[in-house]
């Protein structure tokens, strides 16, 4: 193993889900965007639903979308524990589309619901969103987080 790569492990429930060495590992913290690399500082963090890009050797990208989950950086090694992981390639932009357009329907009715129906919109709105940036990047578009997806 080259002595520059990071070790990068995706678990869910079903187990590891994903492994691979790294150049750069850049996803969002429960604080913002960072990236990891061979000797980083050790970190946890949480993450909302998201994009994980992954630098491989020979400028191979691997783009993940998860689902929100909890982050561990160890100067040698990534852990990403999250509910659901998947491959952007993998992703149905029509589906996620339509699951960001129902949610952001039932987000616009908000004065009829409870705080409870109100955040699982607005979570199922966030992973809807995630799936499609996926989408974006792997298409090559440039699909850059901003204030307003806090």
């Amino acid at each position: 193993m080259n002595n520059k790569l990071i070790h990068v492990n995706v678990v869910s429930q079903e187990g590891s889900v994903y492994k691979a060495e790294a150049k750069m590992v850049s996803l969002r913290g429960s604080e913002g965007e960072m990236g990891i690399a061979y000797g980083h500082t050790q970190l946890l963090s949480t993450l909302p639903p998201g994009v994980v890009r992954i630098e491989r050797e020979n400028d191979e990208r691997d783009t993940l979308y998860i689902s929100g989950g909890v982050l561990e950086v160890q100067p040698h090694q990534v852990i990403i524990l999250a509910d659901v992981m998947e491959r952007a390639k993998d992703l149905n932009e029509a589906a996620a589309e339509k699951a960001r357009q129902q949610a952001q329907e039932v987000l616009n009715k908000a004065k009829d619901m409870d705080k409870l129906e109100v955040e699982e919109a607005r979570q199922m709105l966030a992973e809807a969103e995630a799936r499609l940036k996926a989408l974006k990047i792997l298409k090559g578009v440039n699909a850059y987080y901003n204030d307003s997806d806090r």
